[in-house]
C-alpha cells in the first residue's frame, strides 16, 4: 500500500492509497485545495471543519451535476442508437427487397 502526502489550506495529510494511485490522489489533493482556496476567497477563513464541509458540499453539488448531464447524454445516446438499429434494419429490408426485385426481373427476362 502506497502513502502520500497532500496539503489542503496549510495542513499536511498522509493519506493511504492503492499502489499506482499516487499521482491521482495527489491531483485529487490539490483540487480540493484550490476549491477551498477559492471558498476562502469568497468568505474568508471560518475554520477548517467549516471550510472543509463547505467544500465538500460544492463539490457534491458538481458530481451531482456531472452525473445529471452524465444521465441525460445517456438517455440521447440511447435515442440516437434506437435510431441507428431502425436504420439497421430498414437498410436490411429495402436491400433484401431489392434483391427480390431483381430475381422478379430476371425471372420476367427469362419469359
Amino acid at each position: 500500500m502506497a502513502h502520500v502526502s497532500v496539503t489542503i489550506n496549510g495542513s499536511k495529510y498522509d493519506i493511504a492509497c492503492d499502489d499506482g494511485q499516487e499521482a491521482n490522489l495527489l491531483r485529487l489533493g490539490k483540487y480540493v485545495d484550490k476549491r477551498i482556496a477559492e471558498l476562502i476567497a469568497a468568505v474568508g477563513q471560518v475554520g477548517d471543519a467549516r471550510l472543509l464541509v463547505m467544500t465538500s458540499l460544492l463539490i457534491a453539488d458538481e458530481l451531482s451535476d456531472a452525473y445529471t448531464e452524465m444521465e441525460s447524454l445517456r438517455a440521447t445516446n440511447t435515442g440516437a442508437a434506437a435510431r441507428l438499429d431502425l436504420e439497421e434494419v430498414l437498410s436490411a429490408d429495402l436491400e433484401a427487397l431489392a434483391l427480390r426485385i431483381e430475381d422478379i426481373a430476371a425471372g420476367l427476362e427469362l419469359a
